[in-house]
């Protein structure tokens, strides 16, 4: 069997199995939860949660959770973890989500970079102000464009093998099919990640994906009723330009 889907490995089962073989608790995992942690309210939505590693790990922490996901084989995975039942799932978006219902809300693994473009960010944003109470805040991550970390997404940089849970393994490697700058400090990349299995099966998944400047996120969010408190560089709360090449937002609402 071969195929090609967009955004695969959060769609696919047999690539949602892949993504949480090779996508354990990490630092980005200790960052957000720091973030969400030091917060007064315990109410947590989680947009983009995949799998729910971080969902789960809030959950267990003593939040109380939301997870929202478009994709129906992350939320079915998420769904049959251990703890799974201290979260509420919904299989859908940002304009799923109750009104003034959360005091924080976090997008994980580069999902704000999904939004590819203005009006679908602007509106994912608008949602959030509606969801997060006054005063609440929004974390999330987004790669720094000026770190051009899609220069490292080729094949001879990015080849790997994932070993499987039944013992299996998986050879992975991406590699960029384009790349566009936006005009506003900012670049939009689409990719390929090949994905081939010991039993000869291949699958590819395709993405596109923007790289918003610093100056485009902090408009952004002022436009969506945001206050920028920090941008840090790195998860150890670095500043920009001096950590792993990253835009760590926290704003609040």
């Amino acid at each position: 069997m071969s195929g090609q889907t967009h955004h695969a490995e959060f769609r696919h089962a047999r690539l949602v199995e892949v993504y949480d073989a090779e996508c354990g608790w990490s630092r980005d995992d200790d960052f957000f939860m720091s973030i969400v942690s030091e917060q007064a309210g315990r109410r947590v939505l989680d947009l983009g949660c995949g799998t729910g590693r971080l969902t789960l790990g809030l959950a267990a922490a003593g939040h109380i959770v939301t997870g929202v996901d478009p994709a129906a084989a992350s939320i079915e995975r998420a769904r049959t973890k251990r703890g799974a039942d201290r979260v509420t799932w919904i299989h859908g978006a940002s304009s799923d989500v109750a009104t003034g219902a959360f005091d924080a809300a976090v997008m994980t693994s580069h999902v704000a970079q999904f939004f590819v473009g203005d009006d679908e960010w602007s509106a994912a944003l608008l949602d959030l102000a509606r969801a997060i109470v006054p005063g609440g805040v929004l974390v999330f991550d987004a790669r720094d464009p000026l770190a051009r970390a899609w220069e490292r997404w080729n094949p001879d940089a990015s080849r790997h093998e994932v070993a499987l849970a039944d013992g299996s393994s998986v050879l992975v490697w991406t590699d960029v099919a384009s790349t566009d700058v936006d005009g506003a400090g900012g670049t939009i990349v689409s990719f390929t990640i090949h994905y081939a299995f010991d039993d000869g099966d291949q699958l590819q998944s395709t993405a596109t994906l923007r790289f918003r400047s610093e100056a485009v996120v902090r408009s952004s969010l002022a436009d969506a009723g945001f206050m920028v408190e920090a941008i840090y560089g790195g998860w150890q709360r670095e500043p920009i330009g001096a950590g792993d090449g990253e835009l760590l937002v926290v704003a609040r609402r």
